[in-house]
């Protein structure tokens, strides 16, 4: 039966912004098993809603406007959960960097403004005033010309693991080592194009994440602040991946899978808890767990300090995850009003990073990879894209926490290509400044630390990235790495463009002399001489000191 005409959204209020003119959720191109109504926001009309559930899926008590749980509050964080205070290493805690005359997105919503920033160590020390010649001294200077610097940016929704493959199955058939270098030179690209957080939302191999976070607090590795999870939770007739699941059908294995998770020393917990339509046997409107599974899985987790996360597109798998606590949701796509009401009662705790991207992307860039949009439109992207966006608008009106993460490491959407800030600009009504505010700002609070990350303020972490152009004018510059200049992390320069590299000085064996040389002084080739046989004496390298002093007159 066709959609009335009072059931249509204007055309101008869906597909605008996309390469087909939008299907108006017309209700002919559901699958015969859907149960989804077009929600209010979406017909521009008030509707009755359905009388929401007093009991859960558990048959406890249920209010989803003062939600609670077994005695714990839904409406603020598990006061169990610990925040993570993960330290990279500061190299040179006496080392600064001044940067002069850059265009300050400070990420407090604050317009920007033309000043200094100056970095002492690891962390940011001044921010807007000029810098003095004296704080100045003996301090890196970058000329930034009036070009943005902003915090460095989050991706919530982060697969250092996913391979770049054109299937499923294939994320996890790559070779354990193999596997582990690639998810290396992921995080490196992250951090590249300017993210420097990342939350994992699943490793195709148990450990994966856990690894690199590792060397990356260590120093070993570059990458972003990372949080590590571990293989993705689902029963086994609700898995999406088979080789990248740990199989959990009840809620004993449920408990047995997570206590495992646990013990490698995760930060977060997935749970596959709804279907994905490229499976094609498994919708997206498809609900995998059980209610004890999922309340097992959170309680144990959150009795350990861990947030859950989950992939959830299903009205119902929505439900439950704001029923039992879980803290970050994926996708969300498929939301009704009565579940759109309980998420903004719990807007303060829960996260959304709907990995838009994915959607986009699957429906209009993997053709080349043999997926044709016909086949993407006939399997449901084209309606699952367009019944997401609108409900993203809504939850952006409401105030509910939207955070970009792609989902990317596809041969559509692969590492490097992270366009979600552009996405939210296009697709879901954000500002510049609103969408840059999600990467930032809220990515130090989805990090657990919002007065540390996220923002170009004093005392914060000197993550920081230096934009050529400003991204509040076009948002696709930061679409683009060849438009990040500079990407410092911790204190320290990880990425420049060679226009702001430092002048090179030669490597001397011995830093007192390039020291004694800066003097106004002389410095004859004997001293060089003296000095360099007095280092290397007792190596093999005495014998040569001689010819090394001499190969150094050309300095002097």
């Amino acid at each position: 039966m066709a959609p009335t005409a009072a059931a249509l959204t204007p055309p101008t209020a869906i597909g605008g912004s996309l390469p087909h003119p939008g299907f108006k959720f017309n209700p002919s191109v559901a699958p015969s098993s859907s149960r989804f109504k077009t929600p209010s926001w979406v017909r521009r009309a008030p509707v009755t809603p359905a009388t929401p559930a007093e009991l859960n899926g558990l048959g406890e008590p249920w209010d989803p406007l003062k939600p609670a749980f077994r005695g714990v509050d839904l409406t603020k964080p598990d006061p169990r959960i610990k925040p993570n205070t993960y330290e990279m290493p500061c190299l040179k805690p006496d080392a600064a960097t001044v940067f002069r005359d850059v265009n300050i997105l400070d990420s407090t919503g604050r317009e920007p403004y033309r000043g200094d920033v100056l970095v002492k160590g690891n962390r940011i020390v001044s921010v807007g005033h000029t810098v003095s010649e004296e704080d100045a001294q003996g301090a890196r200077i970058i000329d930034g010309k009036g070009r943005t610097l902003m915090s460095g940016m989050v991706d919530a929704h982060t697969h250092f693991s996913w391979t770049n493959a054109g299937a499923l199955d294939a994320l996890g058939e790559m070779g354990i080592e193999e596997h582990t270098l690639f998810s290396a030179r992921s995080a490196r690209t992250f951090l590249d194009c300017g993210y420097t957080m990342c939350v994992g939302a699943a490793s195709a191999k148990q450990r994966l994440d856990v690894v690199l976070r590792n060397a990356i607090n260590s120093g070993s590795l570059p990458g972003p602040r990372a949080l590590a999870n571990a293989r993705e939770i689902a029963p086994r007739d609700g898995t999406l991946v088979p080789g990248i699941t740990a199989y959990a059908d009840d809620r004993a294995e449920t408990e047995k899978i997570v206590k495992e998770h646990i013990v490698t020393g995760v930060d977060l917990i997935k749970l596959s808890m709804s279907g994905e339509e490229i499976t094609e046997h498994l919708r997206a409107e498809d609900t995998t767990f059980e209610d004890e599974s999922v309340a097992a899985a959170v309680e144990l987790a959150h009795e350990a300090g861990i947030r859950v996360c989950s992939h959830a597109r299903s009205d119902e798998s929505i439900l439950q995850c704001l029923q039992y606590g879980v803290d970050i949701i994926y996708h969300a796509s498929f939301i009704s009003d009565t579940t759109m009401n309980a998420l903004e009662a719990q807007k303060d705790r829960v996260f959304v990073a709907p990995a838009i991207n994915w959607l986009y992307a699957t429906l209009y860039d993997a053709e080349a990879f043999g997926y044709p949009v016909s086949k993407a439109e006939a399997v449901g992207y084209a309606r699952e894209l367009e019944i997401a966006i609108e409900g993203l608008k809504e939850m952006k009106r409401r105030g509910i926490r939207i955070l970009p993460g792609g989902d990317y490491g596809f041969a559509w959407s692969p590492h490097g290509t992270y366009r979600d800030l552009e996405h939210f600009v296009k697709l879901l009504g954000f500002s510049p400044m609103e969408a840059i505010l999600a990467a930032t700002a809220l990515g130090g609070e989805i990090m657990q630390r919002p007065h540390e990350l996220g923002k170009v303020q004093r005392g914060y972490f000197a993550d920081l990235v230096l934009v050529n152009g400003n991204p509040l004018e076009d948002i696709t510059l930061l679409s683009d790495n060849k438009n990040v200049d500079i990407v410092m992390i911790n204190g320290r320069v990880h990425r420049e463009h060679p226009k702001d590299r430092a002048p090179w000085v030669e490597p001397t064996a011995n830093a007192n002399l390039l020291a004694k040389r800066d003097r106004p002084m002389a410095v004859s080739r004997e001293d060089v001489e003296e000095r360099l046989v007095k280092d290397l004496q007792g190596t093999t390298l005495e014998n040569d000191a001689r010819a090394a002093a001499k190969a150094a007159d050309h300095w002097l």
